[in-house]
């Protein structure tokens, strides 16, 4: 008599960044590993999308230390690029975040959120692009008309709700929900059909949209935004760069 086999366990690495963008660290197993890339079985490293940089850091283990100078997804499996060879599979490590690069990333990520709810909210305007920076962040927007007054609306209507400093949530929703609810900002929506679950990280009382990058907790630490410069991209693209005063910060 035949009898029928399991299906083999795909390995995948957890994403812990997902739930808690504050985690710094995690201890983890490596699961693979080819000269100096490392699979894990778990990371707080982002390995970069939805124009967010991928994280740096360090991966440390008894006898060794390795600076963490690329992260990359490929499957359900994350790679963390080490500056040299590093530990075999099956070896315990200490995943660490380069925590000063990756929190101005978040304030830059959170208030771009907010921007995009303020040109939404005044302009209907949705996203066609954007990049985020330690230090400045930029988003484009499906508009002909950039004028001074505009620009200068757009500002102070994101700092007046980042004066008011709602909280930042993460929360998934199923995809029926996803479809019911005004989540979609992209003018192309990127969001993969087969996806059951959509993870939305929400102003709360101002804004949510569909995203799996990393955010402050508080639109406090943010700190006071400032539309530095803006550009034409198109005849129907109007791009708008960002920098941030400092905000409450989280140590």
């Amino acid at each position: 008599m035949a009898t029928s086999r399991a299906p083999p366990v795909v390995p995948m690495t957890e994403l812990l960044y997902l739930h808690d963008a504050y985690l710094r660290e995690t201890a983890a197993a490596v699961t693979a590993a080819d000269g100096p890339a490392v699979v894990l079985d778990r990371t707080v490293c982002f390995p970069g999308g939805g124009g967010q940089p991928p994280d740096l850091g360090w991966m440390r283990w008894p006898g060794g230390e390795r600076r963490v100078v690329e992260v990359r997804r490929a499957g359900p499996d994350v790679w963390h690029v080490l500056d040299g060879d590093g530990p075999p599979p099956g070896a315990a490590v200490t995943a660490v975040l380069d925590w000063d690069r990756r929190y101005a990333i978040m304030r830059h990520h959170s208030a771009l959120h907010i921007l995009v709810g303020a040109v939404y909210r005044l302009f209907g305007a949705l996203v066609t692009g954007g990049a985020i920076y330690p230090d400045r962040a930029r988003m484009d927007f499906a508009l002909e008309d950039l004028s001074r007054d505009r620009v200068a609306a757009v500002e102070q209507e994101a700092n007046r709700v980042i004066a008011v400093g709602p909280r930042i949530t993460v929360r998934f929703v199923t995809r029926d929900e996803f479809e019911r609810l005004d989540l979609v900002r992209l003018a192309r929506d990127t969001v993969p059909r087969d996806l059951d679950r959509i993870r939305v990280v929400e102003i709360e009382g101002y804004d949510a949209q569909a995203d799996g990058g990393t955010h402050v907790a508080s639109a406090r630490e943010i700190g006071a935004l400032k539309i530095v410069k803006t550009e034409n991209k198109g005849k129907a693209n109007r791009r708008l760069e960002i920098r941030l005063a400092a905000g409450e910060v989280v140590r």
